[in-house]
Order: structure tokens, then C-alpha cells, then sequence
């Protein structure tokens, strides 16, 4: 059973239903990223970091250290996979 349902102007674009954004979790400047999986159009939210994501990811256990780049890169993808983790 369908979500929602959209039409599709001259000019390609669509409008997403409010039940679709708010599932998705989008808003004005979202970027949605379309993919082809088994004959099917997927449409997802393409993850966007902000700094203060990355700062979070970074400082969030106040290292007594200095951080090396490694630890840095480190950090941050740890963060991301869990935060933008697809559940």
C-alpha cells in the first residue's frame, strides 16, 4: 500500500507529501539521494554533517590528550555510522 502519492510537473520536479518528509525526516534544503535496488526506485535522505556533529563526535568524552588527525577521523566515523545508521 502506497505512503502517498505525487505528480510530476513539465519541469520534472515533484512535491513530497508531508508524511513522506516527516518519515524521512527532511525539510528545505535535504538533499535525497534515488538508487535502483532489485527493479525498484529507493529514494533516501542523503546524511549532511554539520560542525557541530563533527565537534560533538570529537569532543565528547573531553580528551586529556591531544588528538592525533587518526583520532580525529577516528572519532568521526564513529559517530556517523552510528548516528546515520539505516535501522
Amino acid at each position: 500500500m502506497a505512503i502517498a502519492h505525487s505528480k510530476l510537473t513539465s519541469q520534472g520536479q515533484i512535491s513530497v507529501p508531508a508524511a513522506v518528509r516527516r518519515k524521512l525526516g527532511i525539510g528545505p534544503g535535504s538533499i535525497l539521494e534515488w538508487d535502483e535496488e532489485e527493479g525498484k526506485i529507493v529514494v533516501r535522505r542523503l546524511g549532511r554533517y554539520t560542525f557541530e556533529d563533527i565537534h560533538k563526535a570529537v569532543f565528547a568524552d573531553k580528551p586529556k590528550k591531544k588528538l592525533t588527525v587518526e583520532d580525529m577521523d577516528e572519532a568521526i566515523g564513529t559517530y556517523i555510522r552510528k548516528r546515520y545508521a539505516r535501522h
